[in-house]
């Protein structure tokens, strides 16, 4: 697998690990086929939604 880090892009990382839709999901981001999700990272989605980026990724880097 590729490594993930909180400076992808949500497509990027979906291409990746598609196992990471339910972590994000969870979370609160429900559009991640939107065009916004292709060219935001993990770390902008992160502070539109309100969430810390840091747990995203601690949540991503268990699975």
């Amino acid at each position: 697998m590729a490594e993930i880090s909180k400076d992808m892009t949500i497509g990027e990382m979906l291409r990746a690990n598609p196992d990471i839709a339910p972590v994000l999901m969870e979370a609160g981001m429900h559009c991640l086929g939107c065009p916004s999700a292709q060219g935001e990272t993990l770390e902008e989605a992160a502070l539109v939604h309100g969430l810390d980026a840091d747990e995203l990724m601690k949540q991503i880097s268990a699975l």
